[in-house]
Formats: C-alpha cells, structure tokens, sequence
C-alpha cells in the first residue's frame, strides 16, 4: 500500500480530491464539487458518504462499523462480488463475496466541471482463488456530483467460463424506516429470503413493517426511496442489473449485528442493484460486463 504523501502526489486536486486516514487509519478518499461532497474508502473501494449540496446525507453508515483490516464496513456502499448473501455451496465462505474487505487500488481521479470520478480496481489472488477459483480484474469506477454514478466493471482474465452474483449493496440514510414507501416494484416477483426463499409478488408500495430481506426478479427499471421526514425522493436507476434487493433488518436482524446499534434499522433502507440467485452473470474467457447505478435525490 502506498503512502499517503505518494497517493496525494499522483492523485490529490487541490481543493477538490485529498487521500487522508480516514476511521481506524484506513485510507479514505475526500471529495469537494460545486455539486456535493463525497467520501471513498480504498478498503473495498466503499462509497461512505454522498451529500450532494442542499441535502443531508444520502448514505447510511454505521456508528459501529469496523473499520478494520479484513473486516466489511457497515454501511455506505459495499461491492459484493463474486457471490451475493452466502456462498450457496460453501457456508464457511465470507458473507457477499471476497473484495468487500481487500484493499483496492487507486487508478485515477479526474475532475471535469461539477463531477469527480474515481476509479478504483482490484483482481485475482491466492486469497480470493482460496474461495472462489477465477481470475478476475473489477473496476468500481465512481462519478461525484448532483448524481452519483457508480459502474462496476468485471474482466474475466482466466481461461475458463466464470459465473458470478454481484451487487452495490447500497445503504440509504432515510428519517424513518417504517413510514418510507418503496414504488417502482408493483406486482414483480421476488424470493422471500425471511422466509426460505418462497416466490411472492409485490402488490403496491413496498412499507417496512418487519424484517424484510427480499430480491425482486428480473427487474431493470428504476425504483424510488419517497421519505416523509426527510422531504426527499432518492431515485435508483440502473443498467445490466436483473435483480433489485430490498433490505431492513427491523429491531429483530439488528440485535444479531454487533457492528449495527440496535436502533439504527430506524434510519437506513436498502435498495440495491444486483445480478443474484436465478441470475447470475456468465462471462467468457476475455469478456467483460459492467453493472451500472444512478442514484438522484429530488425534494418531496
């Protein structure tokens, strides 16, 4: 890993973009537009931080979360890669794949007007091959400004076939969990992970009411976050994503997670595009694939 002074060399825009220690010493990219401000780990390449100006922050991040070498942030935007949830054939493996907790490189930051765009990638090594055996090259290429525009981009650099689940597994910072409504997944199908998976269909708005743990099937179109007590509308628009997860733990699933206060399933809502379960994404050898996210915000 590089130095702070080498990565502020090569990267740093005076006034716009600085490398500094961010929580527990990790290095932690800060961004300054004339349209938001932005935060970015390398650890994992996590997105922690979006407020574009005039709002509070889009993105929930955890009091709790350990930021820590080898351990997942909780909160902001983690990439999950190569599989979604559990690995399906190995209980032993890391929850939502083995990049969320490397340290990613840092390749570029450019400023073009309003918007910053980072890019950041990771590939292949003994640690990822011990739980999952392809060769890979990810970039997570994010855009900072009135929008935030995330593409993660997957190389398959081996010679055989790979399939993978993935997903921006995207925490929303919202003013009450049970009285945000959900809209744009009326009367899709989706798999009830609270309740072994059994195919449901949605009917209407999505209201939090309990645990909720769900992956809306086949699915390309946007969905919007309406937020009452924060007077806001977050809208997610996404391309090459089948699959949309919605997620709140409720006070039930957040006394099983020491790294999320008890109370804080209050204020965060999960909306995420991923590719998972019945459709995973089959690369050939030399192919490449980008999963693409738009994330706006607009008064209520």
């Amino acid at each position: 890993m590089a130095s702070f002074d080498e990565l502020n060399k090569r990267f740093a825009i005076p006034g716009v973009a600085q490398i500094t220690a961010g929580n527990g010493g990790l290095p932690r990219i800060s961004i300054t537009t004339p349209a938001a401000t932005a935060e970015i780990y390398l650890h994992g390449a996590q997105v922690t931080s979006w407020r574009p100006v005039g709002n509070e922050d889009v993105i929930f991040l955890s009091e709790y979360s350990q930021f820590e070498t080898g351990k997942a942030i909780r909160g902001g935007i983690p990439v999950c890669f190569p599989w979604f949830r559990n690995k399906v054939d190995d209980p032993k493996a890391p929850s939502h794949g083995v990049v969320r907790t490397k340290a990613w490189e840092l390749d570029s930051v450019e400023s073009h007007g309003d918007t910053v765009v980072v890019s950041l990638s990771t590939v292949s090594d003994e640690g990822t091959r011990a739980w999952w055996p392809y060769d890979f090259h990810l970039v997570h290429r994010a855009t900072i400004g009135a929008a935030l525009t995330q593409e993660l981009v997957t190389t398959n650099t081996g010679a055989a076939p790979a399939r993978f689940e993935e997903a921006l597994h995207t925490y929303y910072r919202v003013g009450a969990a049970a009285q945000v409504r959900i809209g744009g997944l009326d009367g899709v199908a989706y798999l009830d992970n609270t309740d072994g998976n059994r195919e449901k269909r949605q009917a209407g708005d999505i209201v939090f009411t309990a645990q909720t743990d769900r992956a809306y099937l086949d699915t390309t179109h946007a969905v919007e976050i309406a937020d009452p007590v924060l007077h806001r509308r977050i809208r997610l628009e996404k391309q090459n994503s089948r699959t949309t997860v919605v997620w709140n733990p409720w006070s039930t699933g957040a006394q099983t997670l020491s790294d999320l206060g008890d109370e804080e399933w209050r204020t965060m809502a999960c909306v995420e595009a991923s590719n998972m379960r019945v459709y995973p994404v089959d690369l050939a050898p030399g192919q490449q694939h980008t999963m693409k996210t738009v994330i706006t915000v607009a008064a209520l």
